[in-house]
């Protein structure tokens, strides 16, 4: 018996060290560079969005606040004091919507931790989140209107943990912050990809995830509402599944379905949409996911 566990223990830390190799680079490059421009940059970003405001850019201004959605590095909790801040200086539902629905789904630190899913991977990681964004403000705009969409009213002022009058430590604090945010959810993430490596034929993924079929698709996309917890834990389960035969558009759904019903997230989106907009949002998020992913299968 103890044999057999010894011998089981080998192979799993054989799968977990050859993984942890493979992604931890792209791990401690998310953390620095992400927390980089959360301290630098992350003033500028919504800046550049609160100026849009004072510019006539009618639907223009969607893609340009989805834009800046991703590259927002805020959570969705501070995005959503931020976005209230906006609306209160008078940025339309429609703008905020591309704004809040990207910052969702993606963020500077979540980019660096797909590269680790190669090139294509990351194409349609940015792309899908980019569309949602713009789908989320171009139906908000034609369904409401001038009618609000979303209820701000007991969001204070946006604050920040980020006060450190000395720059340098200013980012340790950061940085450190984000290590404990994501460190155990990326150890993980690398167990389960061992685990599964181990125990799990390579044939099932294909059967569930692989080929054009849309059920790889719609079980890629609902495997993403209980699964998704933290987007650095699901890259080494990403990257396992599609080297096992994941399907690009199951991948595809599976990263828009995952952060948009995270449990945090929900809990932050509910807030500001009420029962019947957080209803739209979740049947919004399915459907975009799964009509994305049968469009990336017949792409790529």
């Amino acid at each position: 018996m103890l044999d057999i566990l010894h011998r089981e223990f080998i192979y799993l830390w054989y799968y977990f060290s050859i993984q942890f190799q493979q992604i931890f680079r792209y791990w401690i490059l998310g953390m620095v560079l992400g927390s980089a421009v959360s301290v630098f940059l992350k003033d500028r970003i919504h800046g550049v969005f609160r100026s849009l405001g004072d510019k006539k850019l009618g639907l223009l201004g969607i893609p340009a606040a989805s834009v800046l959605g991703i590259a927002s590095p805020l959570c969705m909790y501070g995005t959503i004091p931020i976005a209230a801040s906006f609306s209160r200086s008078g940025m339309k539902d429609d703008w905020l919507a591309a704004f809040m629905m990207s910052s969702i789904l993606l963020n500077p630190q979540l980019i660096l931790y797909s590269m680790a899913l190669g090139t294509t991977a990351l194409v349609v990681r940015i792309f899908s989140c980019f569309l949602c964004g713009i789908a989320a403000g171009l139906l908000v705009h034609f369904v409401y209107g001038e009618k609000a969409f979303f209820r701000f009213e007991n969001f204070d002022e946006p604050t920040t943990r980020d006060t450190d009058p000395n720059m340098v430590l200013r980012y340790m604090k950061n940085l450190w912050r984000n290590v404990k945010a994501t460190g155990l959810y990326f150890l993980f993430g690398i167990v389960l990809s061992a685990l599964f490596q181990r125990y799990v034929p390579i044939g099932v993924t294909t059967a569930l995830f692989g080929g054009n079929e849309a059920w790889g698709v719609l079980m890629a996309a609902t495997i993403g509402v209980p699964l998704y917890a933290c987007g650095g834990g699901t890259i080494p389960l990403l990257q396992q599944w599609l080297m096992d035969g994941m399907s690009m558009g199951s991948a595809a759904a599976f990263m828009v379905t995952g952060p948009a019903t995270k449990i945090t997230n929900l809990g932050a989106v509910k807030i500001v949409l009420g029962m019947k907009h957080f209803i739209l949002y979740i049947a919004f998020v399915m459907f975009f996911s799964l009509l994305f992913g049968l469009l990336v299968n017949l792409a790529i």
